[in-house]
């Protein structure tokens, strides 16, 4: 198995894509290769400030790099010896099985839709992030890749993340829920009511109904479907909050002496919120919906984001995600409830 890594990428490379790289090796690499795409020189120096050794890595050179503030339709079309194009290149002429970056997320999701295209009844990938909830971690997707959509287009959400939460997460007959302002069927835009009709009726999926954002982070559901727009606010937010209640609750614990000694009793337990509250456990957002692997890390992992991501990328890979997908797509596609 090849995992073709965007060295380039993120707002932290090479050093911490590289990092992340030799720790995924050392952890979890049997039988793994990976080819590291952008600047040799780059990488030559960063792996002599790490003390890393290259020679278990293909290299594969690179002379342009997408910047976050380039127009995405026009850095793929045009920087083709990019990073990112190159590597999404080489995952379409199966040079690679997967496809990690941390670089623009724009850019990802119009070079995945372009170069790598996507399986039969689908036009646009959605991007799909695993968070924590309070009784289980579940998917929410889209995330920002598509901040308008149709009905049909949640619809097939709907089905690429339960087949994600069954082959990669291991969830047996997973639950989907559409984020709304109600629990009601009549709830939400027209455009909402119409993705619950068709959510409902898809026989490949159990669907149990609308869910209100103050009932996300239960965990209850295991999927949770949205639009980009809505689905990159939730995401955001529910970063937000997070880190500023673990900031408050530090606060509170240094106030004295008293509450000091207090925070020695519940130590072990902050740990384990705060390290199930840690977007790099996860690692990767799956452009669910493409025709190979590609996973998008968050733009300011760490070297441990970016071995997760690599993690997922491998798991999708050994689970053959992205042709049970398209299975499901098509049985679902032939009663004509799904094209986008």
């Amino acid at each position: 198995m090849k995992i073709l890594l965007d060295a380039m990428g993120g707002d932290n490379a090479p050093n911490s894509t590289l990092q992340g790289a030799a720790d995924a090796l050392r952890e979890f690499g049997d039988g793994m290769t990976i080819a590291l795409l952008g600047d040799p020189d780059k990488l030559r120096a960063a792996a002599k400030e790490l003390n890393i050794d290259l020679s278990p890595f293909e290299l594969i050179p690179c002379t342009e790099d997408i910047d976050m503030h380039d127009d995405p339709v026009k850095a793929v079309r045009h920087k083709t010896d990019s990073s990112m194009v190159k590597g999404l290149t080489m995952l379409k002429n199966g040079e690679g099985d997967a496809f990690v970056s941390a670089g623009s997320t724009g850019a990802l999701h119009v070079g995945t839709s372009l170069i790598v295209r996507t399986v039969k009844g689908v036009k646009r990938p959605a991007l799909a992030t695993c968070m924590p909830g309070k009784k289980l971690p579940f998917l929410l997707l889209d995330c920002g890749a598509n901040a308008e959509c149709r009905a049909e287009m949640l619809n097939a959400f709907g089905t690429m993340g339960s087949v994600y939460m069954n082959r990669v997460m291991g969830r047996q007959n997973p639950s989907v829920a559409l984020v709304n302002n109600g629990a009601e069927d009549t709830k939400g835009t027209p455009m909402y009511r119409e993705a619950h009709g068709l959510l409902r009726r898809n026989p490949s999926i159990r669907f149990v109904g609308n869910i209100e954002p103050r009932d996300i982070m239960a965990g209850e559901v295991d999927v949770v479907v949205c639009d980009g727009f809505v689905g990159n606010v939730v995401l955001k937010l529910t970063e937000g909050v997070a880190g500023t209640l673990l900031g408050m609750l530090k606060d509170i614990f240094m106030q004295n002496l008293v509450t000091k000694v207090c925070y020695l009793g519940v130590k072990k337990g902050l740990r384990g919120l705060k390290h199930k509250m840690d977007s790099e456990e996860i690692g990767g957002a799956p452009l669910l919906g493409a025709a190979r692997p590609v996973i998008k890390a968050h733009g300011s992992s760490k070297p441990k984001g970016i071995k997760n991501a690599i993690r997922q990328a491998k798991t999708c890979v050994e689970n053959d995600l992205c042709g049970t997908m398209e299975a499901a797509l098509a049985e679902l596609n032939s009663k004509g409830d799904t094209a986008q």
